[in-house]
Order: structure tokens, then sequence, then C-alpha cells
């Protein structure tokens, strides 16, 4: 388990003062990478093994947003590998430690050069030292896609949308469907299904699926085949 402890800033704040989901998400990212580095199993211990782990799934549930300045703990834990998938949680909680937001991921470990899934070394499994997972309900990784999706607006992936990697970072995906949904709709549950790498110069063709109560948003390339399926379920403000 690793917990760090931060405060809402105005950067990562919306019209109305509170953490954006893109910033409660950036915070889990942060969170596991600062423990990878912590570990020394970080960012530039995977470079030399010429390795990634790259994102397959989120699932996000969100009880509140909190407001600008306030004080919250952020925290991680592993708690499965099978193969070459790699299991963790994250949450957030308040000063009382009362829970506002928690997540599931699922993670592959790929070979930089090669793109092909990889096991990870018995030095990553021990190092991260799995917990038992947290209690919060868990969804399956796959999203269906409904019928009668809209055409959204092609983008084309420059350089802002790149991580170290040097490939779409899994947060920009979240961020561009956000766009879609009608600015009064609150999003109270992420899930994000990954289906293969975007890089400098591809074209998202978004198409946007809308429900009552949720946007499903497939990220496609011209060929209609998905980079991402992003579905966002809330409520009117």
């Amino acid at each position: 388990m690793y917990v760090f402890d931060a405060r809402i800033r105005y950067s990562e704040a919306d019209c109305e003062n509170k953490l954006t989901l893109e910033g409660l998400l950036n915070y889990f990212q942060d969170c596991s990478t600062f423990q990878s580095e912590d570990l020394g199993l970080g960012v530039k211990y995977l470079m030399e093994l010429g390795q990634v782990w790259a994102l397959s799934s989120w699932q996000i549930d969100v009880e509140r947003y909190p407001e600008i300045g306030e004080r919250v703990k952020v925290g991680t834990l592993p708690y499965d590998f099978k193969g070459f998938i790699g299991f963790r949680n994250f949450w957030m909680e308040d000063k009382e430690g009362r829970r506002i937001a928690a997540a599931n991921s699922v993670w592959t470990l790929l070979d930089l050069k090669s793109g092909r899934p990889m096991r990870p070394s018995q030095e990553m499994i021990d190092g991260y030292r799995v917990e038992a997972r947290l209690d919060m309900e868990y969804l399956p990784r796959k999203i269906a896609i409904p019928e009668g999706g809209e055409a959204g607006t092609e983008l084309v992936i420059t350089r802002h949308h790149l991580d170290t990697n040097y490939h779409v970072n899994n947060g920009q995906y979240v961020k561009i469907a956000l766009e879609y949904p009608e600015e009064d709709f609150e999003v109270r549950r992420l899930r994000a299904e990954y289906k293969k790498q975007a890089y400098l110069g591809d074209v998202f063709c978004p198409v946007v699926y809308r429900r009552d109560r949720s946007y499903v948003i497939s990220l496609n390339d011209r060929k209609g085949e998905p980079y991402a399926v992003v579905e966002l379920t809330g409520k009117r403000k």
C-alpha cells in the first residue's frame, strides 16, 4: 500500500470550484508512479528493461468531487498478478477518512520494441507486495457498444497528448471523451477499455452513443476500429 497527502489546487478545478474527473484520474496515475519510483521500479527501471506497463482498463467510482483547497489522501495497492496482467486499486479520501472515490485498474506489461505482452519478473512481483483488494463493486472490463451512434469531430494526435512512452496517455482518452456529455451532466462512474496504442499523427474519429444516464464514446481510427471505448455514467446536476 502507498498513500500520500495532497491538497486540491486551483489549476485542477472546474468552474464550480471542484476537482475535475481528469484531475482525479491524474492523482491516481501519480500515486502509482510515486509508489513505483520509491520502490525502484519506476520509469527509468522500466526503460532500461525496454518494458512498459500499459493500462488495459479503468473503473473509477466517484462519491463526490472535492473542492479547491480541500486536504485529501490518495492511495493505491496492487492486489494481483496473473501472467502478464497486473491489477491495482486506487482511492481518495477526505481528512476524516471518508471515501471520495475508488478505482480498479488492469495493466499489461509490454515489450517496448515488439509491443508483445511479457510476464513481470519476480523482482517486480516481490517489490509490489500484493494485498487484499479494495471493497468496491467490480464491473466487467469489456464495455458493450450500443446501437445508433453519432459521429464526433475528428482529432489529430499531437505532442501534448503523449507521455514518456511516446504514446497517447490514458488520461488523454478520457479528457477527449469528456467533451461530449451535456454541460449539466455530472459523471459518477468512469469505465474505459483501451484496445490499442495511439501515436503522434494518428487520427481519432469519435462515435458518441447517448443513453438516459450514460454516454459511450468510442474513439476509433478511420477504419472504425477503436483505440479506446469510454463509458461515462452519472446524473444531471
